[in-house]
């Protein structure tokens, strides 16, 4: 890893602390983490405090339904967690079907599965936790309590999501919305404080009962009771069903690294799948962006295409991920795009948070609602807005990932994990739908390849391929370039006014270098927080030969859609576009 440059006054900078870092998307669910560090707590306390407070701070990406995936390093081994939730028992595809529908809808009770966030903290908790449960909690009571002054990157969110809600006002599912995220008709702005009583008041009782509540109490009993008057599905049996499951974790090997994922149904195989393609390329053409964009959209097109719940259907995860099979795929990059794959897009609203401590602990933790506020369902009087996760399944008879009882769909949010000849290099994740997977692969090709620092390495200009339009978006700061249309000479589309804030983590006291942390100036609309942050984000150890064990963790934040509402979710229309790759050979200038 090269860290001569950072001596550059004008190289943005990471942050060093000795004891622990923490980085998530908002700056005090952030501060929440590092307080839970000092307080004695260890990297699984940290996130999930981090997880249970985001739901307060930026609900426009996360509730209190939402679902989540974790890697955790104990020290000496890497676990993952699934915990994603499963569609309701009386679940029917072919019913949504006989109704003229092709697609999941993406709003209402047909898109809620059983929310699995919080039995997912409760279980991280109870297997690694070191403080007690309600300590964990505490911060995020007190944030919904005492209020906290909108952010612009929150700001932005919560209103186009609440515009976008505004359709379906009328709709007795929808009843819950408007009086917890548009009080007095509108969503609050740059700066106001918003708070929440009745979020509160659910933290409260989810923390005095390690989240049974939630699923078999009082909780549970109001979000059967809504949906039984609002026409939904969910069920007491439902909820009080649901489990997580611990699960062995994925990898793929990229030169002397091991790139580590979270098993299917989430879509981070297909960043694996990628990355054994380009395995086979020497650095110097794996740098080549033709070769990237080709890899990932073979590699997206197989994840689509045989990804479902490996509890129902049989995924052939061992086959996707065999040298046989990235031989294969390799051979057919030539110097021209392929012609477009049929690949369902799906735009994402999420969180990724990560931690590590002083003992060796890291954390890579991801949480979703999926579109904005998930199905634009909230259980009147808790705060707990549900996500809209079910919209990931198909309603295509016959595939893998097609609607069933008890069936756990499709997911684009997925942590990850780099280790290099088995010792921890530490947690990563990015956010955005089918940028998760596109991102995974760039972030590890800067660096393992590129020997970047974390903040470097997240902040390269990044191309993602749109599987709405086929065309490849590429950031402004990576230049301009003549792209090739299959054939055709064509220009890519190049993005302008990106978004980049990172880093949240924060320092003092013993909590001095050297944990490394991307940084930026601080959020003139947060006193208390040092780092303004939002993004994307690493965390973990440096392992360089001659280097002392360094803990990093770094942020970075970019929007990838210009408006993922206008993506096309058609597999005939996406074929019918046609797909601009960028030429073989370019580069960001």
């Amino acid at each position: 890893m090269r860290l001569a440059p950072l001596a550059d006054p004008g190289y943005r900078q990471p942050l060093f602390a000795r004891r622990g870092a923490v980085a998530t998307s908002q700056p005090l669910a952030a501060e929440a983490g590092l307080g839970i560090l000092r307080a004695g707590g260890n990297a699984v306390d940290a996130a999930v405090a981090m997880a249970a407070c985001l739901p307060v701070v930026e609900p426009c990406s996360n509730g209190l339904g939402s679902d989540a995936f974790a890697l955790v390093w104990d020290g000496d081994h890497l676990h993952g967690l699934n915990g994603s939730g499963r569609a309701p028992a009386s679940a029917s595809a072919s019913r949504l079907r006989d109704r003229g529908l092709t697609t999941m809808p993406v709003w209402g009770w047909e898109a809620v599965t059983v929310p699995g966030a919080v039995r997912a903290w409760a279980d991280l908790h109870r297997r690694f936790g070191r403080l007690s449960f309600s300590d964990v909690m505490e911060p995020a009571i007190a944030l919904a309590t005492e209020g906290f002054a909108l952010s612009g990157v929150v700001a932005w969110g919560w209103h186009r999501g609440v515009a976008a809600a505004a359709a379906r006002a009328s709709e007795p599912s929808a009843a819950g919305f408007a009086p917890l995220f548009a009080p007095g008709g509108r969503a609050p702005e740059v700066g106001e404080v918003w708070r929440s009583p009745e979020m509160a008041a659910t933290l409260t009782a989810i923390a005095a009962s390690s989240g049974e509540d939630f699923y078999t109490g009082g909780l549970g009993a109001r979000m059967v009771a809504f949906a039984r008057a609002t026409d939904g599905s969910l069920t007491a049996g439902d909820l009080a069903g649901h489990t997580s499951e611990w699960v062995q974790p994925i990898s793929a090997r990229y030169r002397d690294h091991e790139v580590w994922e979270v098993p299917p149904n989430g879509q981070g195989i297909a960043a694996l799948i990628a990355l054994n393609v380009l395995d086979g390329f020497t650095p110097d053409e794996a740098a080549d962006w033709h070769r990237q964009i080709e890899s990932v959209k073979m590699a997206l097109a197989d994840t689509h295409a045989l990804l479902g719940d490996p509890a129902v259907v049989d995924v052939p995860v061992e086959a996707l991920l065999s040298a046989g099979h990235a031989a294969r795929r390799r051979a057919s990059i030539g110097a021209r795009a392929l012609a477009p794959v049929a690949v369902d897009p799906r735009a994402s609203d999420t969180v990724y948070l990560c931690a590590a401590d002083g003992d060796g602990m890291m954390v890579s933790f991801i949480q979703s609602n999926f579109h904005g506020f998930g199905a634009q369902v909230v259980v009147p009087g808790t705060g707990i807005s549900l996500q809209n996760r079910g919209a990931g399944f198909s309603l295509e008879p016959g595939h893998p990932n097609e609607l069933a009882p008890g069936k756990r769909p499709f997911h684009t949010v997925i942590p990850g994990f780099l280790t290099r000849g088995g010792a921890p290099v530490g947690p990563f994740g990015v956010m955005g739908g089918h940028m998760q997977a596109q991102g995974h692969v760039q972030v590890v090709l800067h660096t393992v390849d590129g020997g970047d620092d974390p903040q470097t390495a997240l902040g390269r200009p990044r191309w993602f391929w749109d599987p709405a339009t086929g065309r490849v978006q590429v950031e402004a700061s990576a230049g301009t370039k003549p792209s090739r249309n299959c054939g055709r000479t064509a220009t890519t589309r190049w993005w302008g006014n990106t978004r980049r804030s990172s880093a949240a983590a924060r320092r003092s006291g013993d909590f001095t270098p050297t944990t490394l942390a991307a940084s930026s100036s601080p959020d003139p609309n947060l006193a208390r927080t040092v780092i303004r942050s939002a993004g994307d984000a690493t965390a973990g150890r440096l392992t360089d030969p001659g280097l002392p064990p360094y803990s990093f963790v770094c942020r970075r934040f970019e929007e990838v859609h210009a408006d993922v509402d206008q993506l096309c979710r058609s597999r005939s229309a996406a074929r019918a576009r046609p797909l601009i790759a960028t030429a073989p050979g370019f580069r960001p200038q």
